[in-house]
């Protein structure tokens, strides 16, 4: 009887797992009568009121990060930073699973996934039987394009911004299936959000099969004009169906986690890179299992969903917006150059020109940028991106709540030695 008896007659969905019913769970979400299930150990608590979150900047660095303190990183947006409070939930759960594997994958991991999931759903303001949990966007991708079914004939559009590994997916795939692959390029600098939108609007042809866009695309990080290009392609009958985000990046996670939202109507098309136990049994299922691995990142959400949520998502993105004009002001001021696109089309990265003095008569190309990253890297321990983009060099400069002003007059000192050596 008891609390045995209850576990062992629960549905069982996939599997010999005892708790995996999953989809059930995901529907007590729905039906407003979901019951979490209770931590096997206490989180971190964060107080804003009570003053034990210091305040932004070298505080926070030194309190709530890992990042060393001789270096001056300012590519937050290359592999992420995972908040120290968050990294050490995910160990304590390592060490939590070791003391009996078999009562946490048989019993616990399942239910703690839903949870979680339930939680960033909310935050990200979707339903929990639209999102699921993946490793990485790569993956998400991987899933997405792959279940297209695309044939001779079909068209598949994206701009020259696409990511890098994204770009090689998708002509993998059109080359496989016989489908078009249309790439079309933006002029730099852009003058502002309409010349995108222009770009899509004269160039996205009716009957396209998928277009894929970047909300922030890598190298220019720029922010899509998402809402106008959506209203385009629901003129070519595309919506926006799929969205997928990395938690690891700006959202500070452990490493392994983001998720995948796919519309309700699309979600019994969409095949799973990973056929497992949970395979047939709903979309939930069939992604929240792929094999045994390392869990832990995606259980650690619920710390830097309280992080985010005591600290203040608006106040976050304040000192990201704020510190960020600063840093612009100060390096197109010192540098007399100018930026990608207009500030505002800026989030938390922003491309900076760097002096046309500092290459002289060089081509601005990859090489030379990566020999201007790598001397700023061994010769300032500055980690910053520089890009070659439309005939000139760029900084890619990420801001964050570690980051604090002296670090990008640090930058702009060492540009500047650098162009008079």
């Amino acid at each position: 009887g008891g609390e045995s008896e209850k576990v062992t007659s629960a549905r069982r969905d996939f599997g010999s797992f005892h708790s995996s019913n999953v989809q059930e769970l995901i529907g007590t979400i729905k039906a407003g009568v979901y019951i979490p299930p209770s931590l096997p150990f206490e989180l971190p608590k964060f107080h804003s009121d009570h003053g034990n979150i210091p305040s932004f900047g070298q505080e926070m660095r030194k309190k709530h990060f890992l990042l060393e303190e001789e270096t001056t990183f300012m590519n937050h947006g290359a592999f992420g930073c995972a908040l120290k409070d968050a990294l050490h939930v995910s160990q304590k759960w390592q060490l939590y699973i070791e003391r009996q594997p078999l009562r946490f994958f048989d019993r616990e991991l399942l239910p703690h996934l839903v949870f979680v999931t339930k939680r960033l759903a909310e935050f990200v303001g979707c339903s929990a039987t639209d999102l699921v949990l993946v490793p990485n966007v790569t993956m998400a991708m991987n899933i997405i394009v792959r279940s297209q079914d695309l044939k001779a004939g079909d068209t598949v559009f994206m701009l020259g911004e696409t990511y890098g590994a994204v770009k090689k997916l998708l002509r993998q795939v059109c080359e496989e299936q016989g489908a078009t692959l249309q790439e079309e390029c933006l002029e730099y600098p852009l003058t502002g959000p309409g010349q995108i939108i222009k770009k899509v609007e004269e160039t996205l042809r009716p009957g396209t099969r998928l277009a894929v866009f970047d909300h922030i695309p890598s190298k220019s990080v720029f922010i899509n004009p998402l809402e106008e290009i959506i209203g385009i392609c629901r003129q070519s009958s595309l919506d926006a169906d799929y969205y997928t985000s990395n938690c690891h990046k700006w959202f500070c996670s452990p490493k392994g986690c983001a998720f995948m939202f796919i519309k309700p109507e699309l979600q019994h098309s969409l095949r799973p890179l990973i056929i497992s136990h949970g395979y047939g049994f709903g979309f939930n299922s069939e992604y929240i299992w792929t094999g045994l691995k390392d869990y832990t990142a995606m259980l650690a959400l619920h710390t830097v969903l309280d992080f985010w949520e005591s600290v203040g998502v608006q106040r976050i993105r304040g000192y990201i917006k704020g510190l960020m004009t600063q840093a612009v002001d100060l390096l197109v001021g010192r540098w007399k150059t100018g930026l990608l696109a207009p500030t505002e089309m800026f989030g938390s990265m922003v491309c900076v020109r760097l002096p046309e003095s500092l290459r002289g008569d060089r081509a601005a190309n990859y090489e030379l940028a990566e020999t201007i990253q790598n001397a700023l890297y061994s010769r300032y321990n500055i980690e910053v991106p520089v890009k070659a983009l439309g005939g000139s060099l760029y900084v890619r400069v990420s801001v964050h709540i570690y980051n604090e002003l002296e670090q990008y007059q640090k930058l702009a000192d060492a540009v500047e030695e650098m162009m008079f050596k």
